[in-house]
């Protein structure tokens, strides 16, 4: 699907920016932990370690590191335990009680936080995707601050991932959408690819084996 969509050169979202220099955009940072792992065992994949660090806090980092306003973890399966994961981290929770039903009841919990609070855009990022570099993030907020789409997904390679911003005219869809899909069809839509060099954007925590190769 990639292909249907614009693909953005960070070069040129730096231009972007020294154009509308001055404004700051409220950017809430939305971590997705809510889900049930069900591919991954009977074990929690969030709180499977690399190098003595458990997945939700590595990806919990990469939002707090970066330039977003602040951060907002949505739970729901060993909501409990994940949250012990994050405690000492400057993150606010949101429960999912509905997380059975698919990501997009975490989207939109998430997309919620991010409207009662006036923000300007949120960026979602999957609590099992630990690589993503923080100057990821901000490259998204960059592009958002820029002007250059409200709609912007992280890509490497050519291959749609994660993160995914997202403004706030698209809260209020966000909030309806179903199932599994969070909110591609409103990326499709409407918004672009930024094309990077950080392949942690596609690198997710799915199985056992995924856990094993990554280390």
């Amino acid at each position: 699907m990639s292909e249907e969509l614009r693909h953005v050169d960070p070069n040129t979202i730096h231009e972007s920016i020294s154009e509308r220099a001055g404004h700051e955009p409220t950017v809430v940072g939305v971590l997705l932990a809510a889900g049930g792992s069900s591919r991954f065992g009977e074990r929690n994949k969030l709180l499977a370690e690399i190098d003595g660090e458990p997945l939700v806090r590595r990806a919990a980092r990469t939002l707090l590191d970066s330039r977003v306003s602040r951060v907002v973890a949505v739970l729901g399966h060993q909501s409990s335990t994940v949250s012990d994961a994050l405690a000492d981290f400057d993150v606010a929770f949101v429960a999912n009680d509905a997380y059975e039903r698919g990501l997009s009841t975490s989207v939109e919990r998430g997309a919620r936080v991010a409207a009662d609070g006036d923000a300007d855009a949120a960026i979602f990022l999957p609590g099992d995707m630990p690589f993503v570099e923080s100057a990821t993030v901000d490259l998204l907020v960059d592009c958002f601050a820029g002007g250059v789409a409200d709609a912007v997904a992280a890509t490497y390679e050519g291959q749609r991932g994660n993160p995914v911003l997202f403004g706030a005219d698209h809260f209020d869809a966000l909030c309806v959408v179903e199932g599994d899909v969070g909110g591609r069809d409103i990326l499709l839509d409407d918004g672009v690819l930024l094309d990077t060099d950080d392949a942690g954007v596609v690198t997710d925590i799915d199985t056992q084996d995924d856990l094993e190769r990554v280390r």
